[in-house]
């Protein structure tokens, strides 16, 4: 089962981030401004955590907000 047919079948939020969060990693580029990436950099050491587990999380919340 794939992200499109946990939402056809009306999947809850847990259970969508549980899948998103799940699977092996995987290397990924991206071209973003500087001051960007630098002010998420900050945000995310205000918060605790780091860059890539702040843009995980963004990009798990946005694709739930979207299944709804």
């Amino acid at each position: 089962m794939d992200y499109t047919d946990m939402l056809k079948n009306g999947a809850s939020p847990t259970e969508l981030r549980q899948y998103l969060a799940d699977g092996g990693m995987v290397a990924v580029t991206i071209r973003i401004p500087a001051n960007l990436r630098d002010s998420a950099k900050q945000a995310a050491v205000l918060r605790g955590t780091s860059f890539s587990a702040l843009i995980r999380e963004c990009m798990i919340d946005e694709l739930i907000k979207e299944g709804r």
